[in-house]
């Protein structure tokens, strides 16, 4: 993540004009509104998460994100409520939990719920970046 990271402070630093060796980050937050990597993917994730939820992304998508609360035996759990999706065990240990079936239901869970019961999808993309660079930046 360092490398795109890099490319995106290399192309912050274009977009605004500075040189190469001035401070960037403030201005990437401030001036740019532009989200780390890290929470780039994030955001991705979640969007995508979310056409599958609503049944806009394809079949083989949609299929990877299931709700706790069709699994037989949990749908008294608090996660159920709670709309949580069920994250499938893996087991390489490397690539694993890069899989879309296990990274794109751990972005959905760690949302919080006023984040994820919205209907529309320009609201939810809007929210959904206020609460990511929140979390980046540590802004209110």
């Amino acid at each position: 993540m360092g490398t795109l990271q890099s490319v995106l402070n290399a192309a912050a630093q274009l977009v605004i004009g500075k040189r190469k060796f001035d401070h960037i980050a403030s201005t990437m937050r401030d001036d740019l509104h532009w989200l780390p990597i890290r929470q780039r993917i994030l955001f991705k994730l979640s969007t995508l998460v979310s056409k599958c939820l609503r049944r806009t992304a394809p079949s083989y998508l949609t299929d990877m994100c299931i709700p706790v609360s069709t699994a037989s035996g949990r749908s008294c759990l608090r996660s159920s409520s709670r709309r949580d999706l069920r994250i499938p065990r893996y087991r390489l240990s490397q690539y694993g939990s890069r899989s879309f079936s296990v990274s794109g239901p751990t972005a959905w869970n760690s949302l919080p719920t006023a984040v994820c019961d919205l209907s529309s999808s320009s609201c939810f993309c809007h929210h959904l970046k206020t609460e990511l660079f929140s979390r980046a930046y540590g802004v209110n």
